[in-house]
């Protein structure tokens, strides 16, 4: 079952979270630009309340929380209540698939990877940015997910680990970058993007079909 609970319930939350953390926000909106193939019909999945897909000038998203999508369609997104693993699209539609922070909420990563190979055309990207299991930042997430209303369900995947989900739904050529290199309440301005991983707790992969 999709772990949509706590977002239905904490939509102003999860919003005030971006508007306090903007440097943090503005630091990962870099690094999946830095991978982001310009151009093309895009999709996010799990887009949110579209802080991600607005900026990214990705106009349809797969939601399936009906309080985040709300807000999404208000901001002129178009909305598609639905789950990762189980898109209701047709074969071969996209040039990218787009998904930030989504992983560690879906409850099948391989089935939702398969569903992004799908839907992509030939020569299609799929881009992911997650917060690394390994990191400073992941390590603090998991230590304190209970006390988190939106992570205590969070399964955390190492950049290791998505990689070889990503291999196994036939993606290849990959690419990552990396950002975020403090503790969030160190972070008073844009940081760097890096090519890799291993230091930043914002990674950003992007695979090829």
């Amino acid at each position: 079952m999709p772990r949509v609970k706590s977002f239905e319930m904490y939509v102003k939350r999860y919003e005030e979270w971006f508007d306090r953390n903007r440097a943090v926000y503005e630091s990962e909106l870099q690094a999946v630009k830095t991978l982001l193939p310009e151009g093309g019909t895009g999709i996010e999945i799990g887009v949110g309340t579209a802080r991600f897909a607005l900026p990214l000038d990705i106009k349809l998203g797969i939601e399936p929380s009906k309080a985040m999508g709300e807000v999404a369609r208000k901001r002129g997104i178009e909305v598609i209540e639905a789950v990762g693993e189980d898109l209701p699209l047709a074969d071969s539609q996209f040039d990218f698939v787009l998904m930030v922070t989504t992983i560690c909420f879906l409850y099948d990563i391989a089935a939702s990877f398969k569903e992004a190979y799908r839907v992509l055309k030939s020569k299609g990207a799929f881009v992911i940015g997650f917060v690394d299991r390994d990191s400073l930042l992941g390590k603090k997430y998991q230590k304190h997910k209970d006390e988190n209303v939106f992570y205590k369900e969070a399964t955390f995947y190492s950049a290791d680990e998505v990689i070889s989900y990503l291999k196994k739904a036939g993606f290849r050529d990959f690419a990552l970058v990396q950002t975020i290199f403090k503790d969030l309440q160190e972070v008073d301005g844009i940081q760097p993007v890096k090519e890799g991983y291993g230091e930043g707790s914002f990674v950003v992969v992007r695979g090829w079909k």
